[in-house]
């Protein structure tokens, strides 16, 4: 009796029993299902790719960020995969431990003044997985609601054409490109250039560059944004649009 106590104490705190093999295959399917949906997926997303109600999606996903396994994006909405999982990546092939995107970021605060954050564009919706604690960056609930007037949301109308039918075309400031053929013609140049930009089109005063993040292959999964005080950011400034296709490479299957 005393070793059975002692064997249900020992674990590491995941609350998965070793009677409970079904629980186990649900918690391994839910760490596949954060690798294959990408940084910032949700609750309910990962529920119903592993076909786990919800309830029990909710419980499992908390013991792993519990234990590592997974990490709460900064906005509290979705999860990534945590230190652990890149533990176990790296003792598994011995090559060199793959950075998170949190230490990309991280690197390359410390060679600007500007902001730096990245969004995610799986599903076909703009969510922030990394922000930036120095800077105060726009929210994925404000860029959403006018994607025309964000250099994050116009990258991603570039690559998500669909999202365009849920946009409409109103005037943030006096700046906002509010014309569609004109809006229409600036998301092909960005399909042309990789580069977005915006202009005080969503607040006086302040610009924004935006170039995408690939997956391992060729898709686009997301943004690297970087944005500062109007004059002091623009397209034409080839050395911080090289800073940011530089980032972009090293986030590259990491969004």
């Amino acid at each position: 009796m005393t070793e059975r106590r002692d064997a249900r104490a020992g674990g590491s705190g995941t609350g998965f029993g070793g009677q409970q093999p079904k629980a186990v295959q649900k918690a391994l399917a839910m760490l596949e299902a954060v690798a294959y949906l990408g940084a910032g997926a949700t609750a309910k997303q990962i529920a119903a790719h592993t076909q786990v109600p919800p309830a029990t999606a909710y419980r499992m996903l908390n013991y792993l960020v519990a234990d590592g396994f997974l990490a709460r994006t900064p906005d509290l909405s979705g999860f990534a995969l945590g230190r652990r999982t890149s533990e176990l990546a790296y003792a598994a092939t011995g090559a060199d431990q793959t950075r998170t995107v949190a230490q990309v970021l991280d690197s390359m605060r410390s060679e600007t003044r500007h902001g730096l954050y990245v969004a995610s564009f799986r599903g076909g919706a703009l969510k922030i997985v990394d922000t930036d604690p120095d800077h105060e960056v726009v929210s994925a609930s404000t860029i959403s609601r006018n994607l025309h007037a964000h250099a994050a949301g116009k990258l991603l109308l570039a690559y998500r054409p669909r999202c365009l039918d849920a946009v409409e075309l109103k005037a943030v400031t006096a700046h906002t490109l509010v014309d569609g053929l004109a809006l229409h013609a600036e998301l092909a140049g960005i399909l042309a250039t990789e580069v977005s930009f915006e202009c005080e089109e969503a607040r006086i005063g302040r610009a924004a560059l935006a170039v995408p993040v690939r997956e391992r292959g060729s898709d686009v999964v997301g943004g690297l944004c970087l944005q500062g005080i109007a004059g002091r950011v623009s397209a034409d400034n080839a050395d911080l649009v090289e800073f940011l296709r530089a980032g972009a490479e090293e986030l590259r299957g990491l969004v």
